[in-house]
Order: structure tokens, then sequence, then C-alpha cells
């Protein structure tokens, strides 16, 4: 699972491997093509895409160079693909390392959450033995950049750079949870070059086995990288898969990733089985350049020979650089929607749509400032805080989504269109109330002074108490750190605490960037900072195409923000994980859209602009909006 940042969202892993950090919203509804709202000038008439997607056209010429816009405050900033949690993010994997390093299997499939077989390296595993045992049949033809093959062996490298990495610290990799990927496997054998057979340690559903976990390969050039120093001798297999000489060439590549300066001039990463290659990288700002890899043997060759990824500090910087025409391809902030039209007759292509993942409010459970930690473990408060948010009132909103976004209760959303949905994804469980939220509060003990200062009146752990560890006289008042970028989260944000101020209750509002949020208001990664916040708003999270939440939700796992623990979610969690039923995960889903352990909020349509001199597949623009772009399928007209 991957964090992204969103209306931009923040998230973490590709072609349905685990969670990634996003920054801003998805949404939720069904189709493709659509009004979009106000500001596009028309009347939506299908929920859940903004705009219409344009024809492939034009005969395609080689050559060229495409800028891309960098997400404010979001840029990559780890180039090695064993990431670490603080580094996990959508920008860094989906739109850096996946250019450079392909993952086993590839998705999405357009803008549908699925793999997509035909840009894989392997076919379909295969499970035997009671799902125990997983054979993977690995593409012959595909090769590095230096003309060797990618094979069986590279994967296996992979594993056990993996199971090094969390063998030193479980930060070390984001998308860990303590017992799964890659603890699960007992045994790596490579009987042939395109051969790789894995036997786990028990049976696990065959769709989280392959949809989620074992998605998070991506083969790595051992013979390349398999040293602990830049001018080392290369090791054999039979020694970089003994774990205490994994551990020695992981803190070497650690080490080298963490030098941002040396990312265009460094050999290790010019060893590519991606479409692009390093060729600089600017640390001051995350702005890179990348280059065709001419020995690409991926389905399509890239046309476009140079990417530059442009960084911002503002969504109105970014959007002033496509209005000059400085940009090729860019987003367009929800703040911008009125400008489409003249966007559009400046040259550009314009349509969003919603990505497979949510966005939320997380709360921190471990937060002992005021007694927030026994406040927010009340369900009956985060009951009425849910009261508390109007989303229909913020979709609508142009200071916020202008219509371009969907209602949204949980982990999975409504679309894309998903056969895990549970049945509650389209209906509120606790709709806007301000009557309903005063009432919750006022029966569990708190006197509610609208407008000012609702403190705990009866103290004690009975129905009509305020809860155990709340003491007489505790105000309902904490902090809620948010993204300052896009500003539909502080829109968001705004009219949330604005309502729960009608009940006393106080939301200091204060904003960072994203990276900053996710590096230090992390109770797993930044424990010293666990009484530094009550609740943080980076985004969300894109889900795996298995959606189980067992890295966020679970008490053990790796983006468990805020430290939330309940056994019926972790006893679902564990169900979703191991039962051979696909309806377990979605009661997982179910369970924790009523058990709200964050805000859930509207999902945005992610919404970009490329100009109209640039074509390609559909499939290669609709992939955008799910954090995923596919420049080698892109080309200049003649």
């Amino acid at each position: 699972m991957r964090a992204l940042s969103k209306g931009a969202r923040a998230a973490v892993v590709v072609a349905g491997g685990a969670l990634i950090l996003a920054a801003c919203g998805s949404s939720a509804g069904s189709g493709k093509s659509g009004g979009g709202g106000p500001s596009n000038g028309g009347v939506t008439t299908v929920a859940g895409a903004y705009g219409q997607l344009p024809p492939q056209k034009g005969t395609p010429k080689m050559g060229g160079t495409v800028s891309i816009a960098e997400s404010p405050g979001a840029g990559p900033n780890w180039i090695f693909p064993v990431t670490p949690a603080a580094n996990s993010s959508v920008y860094t994997a989906y739109q850096f390392q996946n250019y450079m390093w392909r993952p086993m299997w590839w998705g999405p499939k357009g803008d549908q959450p699925a793999i997509d077989l035909s840009q894989s390296i392997a076919k379909a595993p295969v499970f035997t033995n009671n799902n125990k045992t997983v054979t993977i049949t690995l593409n012959p033809n595909w090769k590095w950049s230096d003309g060797k093959p990618v094979t069986s062996a590279d994967a296996a490298f992979d594993i056990w750079l993996t199971k090094a990495a969390v063998k030193i610290s479980p930060a070390n990799y984001g998308n860990y949870t303590p017992g799964l990927y890659p603890d699960f496997i007992t045994k790596i054998s490579t009987p042939s070059p395109t051969k790789l057979i894995l036997t786990l340690n028990k049976t696990y559903n065959q769709n989280f086995d392959f949809l989620n976990q074992l998605g998070l390969i991506v083969p790595l050039p051992s013979h390349a990288w398999a040293k602990t120093s830049a001018n080392g001798a290369v090791m054999s297999q039979a020694k970089w898969s003994q774990l205490s000489n994994a551990e020695a060439i992981y803190k070497f590549l650690a080490a080298q990733s963490k030098d941002l300066s040396t990312y265009g001039s460094n050999p290790l990463w010019q060893t590519v089985d991606g479409p692009y290659k390093i060729k600089s990288f600017d640390p001051s700002n995350d702005g890179n350049t990348l280059v065709a890899n001419e020995n690409y043997s991926g389905p399509v060759k890239p046309h476009i020979t140079t990417l530059q990824e442009v960084p911002f500090t503002s969504t109105e910087a970014e959007f002033n650089q496509l209005r000059s025409g400085n940009l090729d391809v860019g987003f367009v902030d929800f703040t911008d929607l009125k400008q489409v039209p003249t966007l559009k007759a400046d040259g550009y292509n314009v349509w969003g749509y919603p990505d497979f993942g949510w966005s939320y409010v997380d709360y921190n459970f471990k937060d002992q400032t005021g007694h927030f930690a026994q406040i927010i473990g009340q369900l009956y408060i985060r009951q009425a805080l849910a009261h508390l948010q109007d989303e229909q009132a913020v979709i609508q909103s142009p200071g916020a989504f202008d219509g371009a976004a969907g209602q949204a209760y949980g982990p999975v959303p409504a679309i894309p269109k998903s056969p895990f949905a549970p049945s509650n994804a389209l209906t509120n469980p606790y709709p806007f109330s301000i009557s309903s939220a005063k009432s919750l509060l006022q029966s569990h003990g708190w006197k509610v002074v609208p407008n000012g200062t609702t403190t705990c009146q009866k103290a004690g752990s009975g129905s009509n108490e305020c809860g155990a560890g709340i003491p007489a006289g505790t105000p309902l008042s904490w902090n809620l750190f948010y993204s300052n970028q896009p500003a539909v989260i502080q829109a968001q944000d705004q009219a949330w605490a604005s309502n729960a101020k009608q009940v006393g209750i106080t939301m200091s509002l204060v904003s960072k960037t994203f990276n900053y949020i996710i590096s230090n208001y992390s109770d797993p990664s930044s424990p010293k900072n666990d009484n530094q916040w009550a609740m943080e708003d980076f985004g969300g999270f894109t889900n795996s195409l298995y959606p189980t939440t067992n890295e966020v939700f679970n008490s053990t796992g790796s983006f468990d923000e805020g430290g939330f623990s309940n056994p019926q979610v972790d006893k679902a969690i564990t169900a979703s994980v191991s039962s051979l039923s696909n309806s377990a995960v979605q009661h997982e889903a179910g369970l924790i859209t009523s058990l709200q352990p964050g805000l859930f909020q509207p999902n945005a349509d992610l919404i970009f602009a490329w100009k109209k001199s640039l074509s390609g597949p559909a499939a290669s623009f609709e992939d955008a909006s799910q954090y995923q772009y596919s420049p080698e399928y892109w080309y200049y007209t003649k």
C-alpha cells in the first residue's frame, strides 16, 4: 500500500501490490465520461468522470521531450525499489521508479483496477499444494538495458533484499506487515531462468496472494547490484541468497539511494528493464530528467526520448505553467476548474477519473495530549465526527470539488468498479446531521456548548458517561495537521472544523507539506512524535487490486499511521488474508466503514491536462487517473 497525496492522493504499490500513500481523493460513481461539474460547462450525466477522453490520432513520430508536472511538495525521493515507509508514495513508485524498474505484474489496466498481463514480466502465477506453492513463469524475452535477460534469479534477488531490509528494521520497507510478504516465503527456488517457485508457510487467499502480496515483487538486476561496494565483486546467487550477505548488499544499495545528488551519475541506476533511465536529479527540489531506454523489451518501445519531471512549490505555480504552454502534462487542481474552457482553447485535453483508493483524516489513537487517545477511542465520538461532515456540500462547493467528486464512506470506493466492494460502499452510515452529533455527545455525558467549548460533565465508563480515562472537565479540543497542497484538503478540513464548532468541538488546523506529514506523523516510524499530533490529513491511500487494509488498519500494519487497533478488525483482516472466500475482504471493508478509524472523505477525480499535440492509446492516459503514467505509449504527431 502506498501513500498518495489526495486531490492529489498519497499511496504506495503497483500492479496489485499493497497499498500506496496518496495525496488527495478519488471519487465514487460510475462511468468514464460526463459533464464533470458546473465549471465544465454542462450537466454531469455520468458520475465519476470529468470530461471525455479524446480518441487516439495522427501518425506517430520518433523523438521529442515531454515535461510532466510533479505534485507540489511530493516529488520522488528514493530510487532503490526496496522503499522505506517514510519514502513510500505514488510519486516515488508509480511516477519515478516504475519508469526504470517494472514490477512483476503491471497494473492498472487503463483506469480499471486489474492486472494487464500483456505488459507484465510474468504470466499469472499458478497455485498448487492448497495455495502453499506458487509457480511463476517469466517472459524469456524481457531484457535489462545492458542486454542481459531478466531472470527468475532477479526476482529472487528482490525477495532476498526485502527480507534483509525488514530484518534490519521494519521501517525499511513501506509495504511490510510482520508475518506477510516477504516473511511468509519459506523457500525460493529458481529451477530455470524463467521459472520461480515459492513455498509459503501456510495457505493464503489466492486473490490476496496474487493481487496484494506477490505483486510487490520487482525484479532487480542481480548481475549488476549484488555487491557491497561500488568497486566490489558481484556475488553469485549462492552467496546473495544467504541472509547475512543480502543484508550487506541492502545496506550498500540503500546508502546509495540516500545520495540523491548522484542519481544521474551512479552507474548502479543505469541498469534498468523499464522504458526510461535516469539522466539527472536535482536533490534541492526532486526535479529530474529521464531518457529512453533504447533496449527496452516491453511491448512498445518509447517514441518520446526525454521525460522532464518538473517540480513546483504550489498548485498555482503549476497551473500557471500549463496556462503559458510550458508544460506538456500536468494536473488541474479544483481551484482551477473554472479555467478549464480556457485551457482547452489553449491547446490542452482535460480529463479525470477516480483513483481506486480512499481519502481520509487519520486519527492518532496514541496521542495522550488532552486525553485525545481516550476520547478518540470512543466509537460514539468517531460517529459524531462522521455526522459532522457534509460530504455533499463539500462535493458541490466551488471552493472544494466543484462537483468533480463522489461520496465515499470507507476504504473501498464504488468506482473504479471492483468485485470486492462492500454493500455499505454506497450508503452513508453516518449522514450529515449536527443534531445527531450533538445528541451523541449529550447522551454520553458531555456538556455541549455550541460555538464554545464542550467539556466532559459525567466522567466514567458507563453508557451515559464520557468514557474510561476521560476526566471531568476535559474539553473537546485538538490539532489537525493537513497537507498544504492541493487546496481542496484545506477546504474540506475547514468545512468540517466549522461544523464541529457548532457542537463545541475545536480543531486547530495547521498546514504542512505532504512529505513532512508522512515522514514525521506516523506512529510506527516516528514514535517520538506520538503526542505531537491528534489528526492528520495527508490525503489517503491507493488500494491494491485486492483491497484488504492489512497494512493500514491492522494493529501491526506498517501504514497504521495513528496506531488504530481493534480485535474485530484484526480478525476480519486475517480472514481476508487466509480465507478462501472472496467475501471476506468485503466484510472487512464494511466493518472498517462502520467503525470509522478515520474520517472518510469524498473521493476526488484526479484531473489531468495534456497538450493536444501529444497522443497515444486511450488506456495510456486513463491510467494517469490511477497515479500511473505510461509515456512509452505517447507520441507527438507528424
